[in-house]
């Protein structure tokens, strides 16, 4: 393949990424605005929101990068799409928030409506937004970056990593609730339909940046 090539290949790739990105702001708009409780990671970060000046979508930036220097630290090399992840969610929850784009209602079915499009807009989310094989999330780098280091079996740490961060979240004045409960529950498997309706292949690996760079770079 040649050099332009491999550049429109990666750039054919980019509209799945931002609507991926979007669809897991939107995700998590839709979790806050239910008012049932958010997941552990929405618990932390909203937390932070009613200690420090800073709209959500500002710390689920701050809290991304740290966490992204962190499991690169740890081993796990960042791929583009997990700078993009730690920049524009937070930049699309903010956005999204500001224009309305979610309503807010007082009575359960609607809270439990919002609640249940939130989780089916991140499971949506996840298969475009890891469809192109260019990065996992901070979040995943973590927790991968720990494996390593522990070597401990994957469910051990991730559920290490969420029960810190929900406690975490928790003292600081963050939503928990059923929806929390539900979340946690049903994420997993609403990200496991949509990759399996979208033919999501488990087996091609991601490129990290140092990959990506030497990809576009060859003729």
């Amino acid at each position: 393949m040649t050099l332009r090539d491999n550049w429109l290949g990666f750039l054919g790739k980019l509209p799945s990424l931002f609507f991926g990105l979007f669809l897991f702001a939107l995700g998590a708009v839709m979790n806050l605005y239910s008012d049932l409780g958010m997941n552990p990671w929405g618990v932390f970060q909203v937390g932070i929101t009613y200690q420090v000046p800073m709209t959500l979508g500002q710390v689920s930036q701050v809290v991304g990068l740290v966490v992204l220097v962190i499991g690169w630290l740890l081993g796990f090399a960042p791929g583009f799409a997990t700078f993009m992840n730690m920049y524009f969610i937070g930049l699309f929850i903010d956005l999204i928030m500001e224009w309305g784009l979610v309503p807010r209602y007082g009575d359960l079915p609607g809270k439990l409506a919002l609640l249940l499009g939130g989780i089916v807009a991140l499971g949506i989310g996840s298969f475009f937004y890891m469809n192109p094989k260019l990065g996992a999330g901070p979040r995943d780098g973590l927790m991968l970056g720990f494996v390593r280091k522990l070597d401990r079996p994957v469910s051990h740490v991730r559920g290490a990593i969420e029960v810190t961060v929900l406690v975490l979240g928790y003292l600081l004045g963050g939503p928990v609730g059923i929806g929390t409960v539900v979340t946690a529950l049903t994420v997993g498997y609403s990200v496991q339909l949509f990759f399996r309706l979208g033919r999501y292949n488990r087996r091609s690996s991601h490129m990290d940046l140092y990959e990506l760079a030497k990809h576009l770079t060859k003729g």
